[in-house]
């Protein structure tokens, strides 16, 4: 069984390099519309039983696009646990701005998420983003047979996808941040259909024109 995976369209404050978060949103940029398109048609033939995607409109409004895209319908199921990782006070605010006021937090939570402390800013643990997005992973692998996509964000869905893999978490960070529109690829081949699962692509943006793989934490 194949779990397909992308991080949500380019939005306004990914442009402006702002924080977005768990709470925090803004609208996809009318160029990342068009991202979404190709991404939704290079997975045309791909026989989706189901399309998970984050509540969070950015995420829901492309996983809506790409299900636009593809030969059969698809039912698309939105949750909460598929949000991006909580970032507290530091939601909507500048990224060139805070780094001067929290460098060690977020220089760790780029590089090293096992050293990374959000406490400062109220921010959520990063164990706690990877358990509520497990659970919902592990629990669609076991619910279909066939190929299923996830629609989430850069940041915790980066994690994610490493921690399934069966990587500690120290190593979340090393293969890089997930851009905009990526295709990742996991396969699971057991029975209970439970991690680690296998990583067959990571972050493949081939299919996208102009992609300048910009890695914003959203």
């Amino acid at each position: 069984m194949e779990l397909y995976f992308t991080r949500h369209g380019k939005t306004q404050w990914n442009l402006e390099r702002r924080f977005q978060g768990r709470e925090g949103d803004s609208p996809l940029l009318p160029e990342s519309l068009a991202e979404v398109a190709r991404l939704g048609d290079h997975m045309a033939k791909v026989p989706f039983e189901a399309v998970y995607a984050s509540s969070s409109p950015r995420a829901k409004t492309t996983a809506e696009e790409i299900i636009k895209r593809l030969d059969t319908p698809v039912p698309l199921y939105l949750t909460d646990d598929l949000r991006e990782l909580g970032l507290g006070t530091l939601e909507g605010q500048l990224i060139d701005e805070v780094v001067h006021d929290h460098p060690v937090a977020l220089d760790n939570l780029r590089h090293h998420l096992d050293r990374y402390d959000p406490g400062a800013f109220n921010g959520e643990a990063v164990q706690d983003a990877l358990e509520r997005i497990t659970q919902v992973v592990v629990q669609a692998a076991a619910s279909h047979q066939g190929p299923v996509l996830f629609v989430g964000h850069g940041a915790s869905l980066t994690a994610a996808i490493q921690w399934l893999a069966g990587k500690e978490l120290a190593e979340l960070r090393a293969m890089g941040g997930l851009v905009n529109n990526s295709l990742t690829i996991m396969e699971t081949t057991n029975t209970a259909k439970v991690p680690p699962y296998r990583l067959k692509v990571y972050n493949d943006a081939s299919f996208l024109a102009n992609s300048d793989g910009r890695d914003a934490l959203s």
